[in-house]
């Protein structure tokens, strides 16, 4: 291909394009469907697409605040947070729960959610949701631009202590994705896209 077939950008001068196609390019993204607990009491349930697992042992998971949120000052306090999987019957009642309310709004009660005692820590898991993780908080670093510049963004990392899986999601012991049928954010205004088995090939790694 030659240069003329490539929209060129740079994200300091604007992309030039009708919707900012970040979002979209990287992905789809898994959804951290964090829920946490503030000092006081008060129970959160927010997703986040910048979201990601980032190491095996011990398992470490994690996502980006955009802007100080009410998850982020949560587990400031605590130290403690969970995620829960969001699958196709469940996309709804994730998007009410990112709908902006004040801080003393329990989005389990706006989504019509169930909080469930967690067995490690002290903030619920999303009974609905098939399969949840226990995290003990790690490390929040505020994110900072090429220019050391630091940004209005934080990293939360958190240690995976105890997992939760629904049993008809083991398929003689190995966890079927498909199964579960995970929602992914894809970018644009509004775009999601399902796991489905038909997404499924198989390819090993090199020995």
């Amino acid at each position: 291909m030659i240069e003329d077939d490539f929209h060129y950008y740079e994200p300091a001068n604007g992309h030039g394009l009708p919707h900012d196609p970040f979002n979209a390019m990287v992905g789809p993204r898994p959804i951290g469907w964090i829920s946490s607990k503030s000092a006081a009491g008060v129970l959160n349930l927010a997703p986040y697409s910048f979201f990601n697992g980032f190491n095996y042992t011990p398992p470490i998971i994690g996502f980006s605040s955009i802007t100080a949120k009410d998850s982020l000052h949560n587990i400031r306090e605590t130290g403690e947070f969970g995620w829960n999987l969001v699958t196709r019957p469940l996309a709804e009642q994730m998007n009410l729960s990112c709908a902006s309310v004040p801080a003393d709004v329990d989005e389990f009660q706006l989504a019509g959610l169930t909080p469930v005692a967690s067995r490690k820590i002290d903030v619920p898991r999303v009974a609905e949701s098939p399969v949840s993780f226990e995290c003990k908080l790690t490390q929040i670093v505020q994110l900072q631009a090429a220019d050391g510049t630091a940004i209005s963004s934080w990293l939360v990392l958190g240690e995976v202590v105890a997992v939760h899986i629904a049993r008809r999601l083991l398929n003689d012991g190995i966890y079927d994705t498909a199964a579960a049928e995970p929602i992914l954010r894809g970018g644009g205004p509004a775009d999601y896209f399902a796991v489905t088995a038909d997404n499924r090939f198989l390819m090993r790694r090199p020995r």
